[in-house]
């Protein structure tokens, strides 16, 4: 698969490399600045102190920041399953947007379709299984929004490039909003351990609010609340099957 790629290398990485067995997961971030320009000089420049491996700007140009096999700074304080700090087994791909913060936009169809080759490009070297294919989000829940729910997660699935549940609308839609019991509550925090959000402690602390409105920005999109109820739980229960 051929990709054109501009070289724009950033100073903030770890100098020694890692083992291309070391590369478990793909992370996707949105850079969350109002100017594509900036962005770029705050991936690049030494003061900031962050980083990503690649970038896809706004027509869908593929930017190389960080080569592969060093480790890019553009995960930070995060936790997946028993992983801690993921930027060491981890490939972040920036996509410019300007974010939450800053007139939260869709983003281009450019940007998708590199996205989606240069994803499948890293899939394939890297050997890297679809549930390891994460948001900043997923893995910074408490303090990141990245890449937010208007990224396409469905569509990226049905290209085998993460994963998506496989209910039907109309069978989501009866289960909106419908409350749910301590029973079927500590059932989605057992769905959210085995699908990597959660460890048995945190299920229990302050960071659970966070990790649902997180995980309605990855599968029910059109909603998102922080408040739990049967649909959540639906979703939860079908991903973690393939979890099985």
């Amino acid at each position: 698969m051929s990709i054109k790629k501009i070289y724009n290398y950033s100073p903030n990485f770890n100098p020694r490399k890692r083992k291309t067995n070391q590369i478990k997961f793909l992370v996707f971030h949105y850079t969350g600045m109002k100017k594509e320009k900036e962005a770029i000089k705050r991936l690049t420049d030494f003061k900031s102190k962050v980083s990503s491996h690649y970038l896809i700007k706004n027509n869908g140009e593929v930017v190389v920041l960080v080569p592969d096999l060093y480790i890019a700074w553009h995960a930070g304080k995060s936790s997946w399953k028993n992983f801690k700090s993921l930027n060491f087994n981890s490939i972040g791909i920036e996509i410019s947007n300007p974010g939450h913060y800053f007139n939260y936009k869709k983003y281009s169809n450019k940007q998708i379709n590199s996205l989606l080759n240069l994803s499948k490009f890293l899939i394939n070297k890297y050997k890297i299984k679809s549930k390891n294919i994460l948001g900043h989000s997923d893995i910074a829940p408490d303090r990141k929004k990245d890449p937010g729910e208007k990224f396409p997660w469905s569509f990226l699935a049905k290209k085998k490039v993460g994963l998506w549940h496989s209910i039907t609308k109309q069978r989501l839609k009866s289960r909106r909003k419908k409350t749910i019991d301590i029973n079927h509550k500590k059932k989605f925090h057992e769905n959210l351990i085995k699908i990597g959000y959660l460890n048995k402690k945190q299920a229990k602390d302050k960071l659970i609010g966070f990790v649902i409105k997180a995980f309605q920005r990855r599968y029910r999109q059109e909603l998102v609340n922080g408040k739990l109820d049967k649909e959540c739980l639906l979703i939860s229960e079908n991903i973690a099957k393939k979890f099985d």
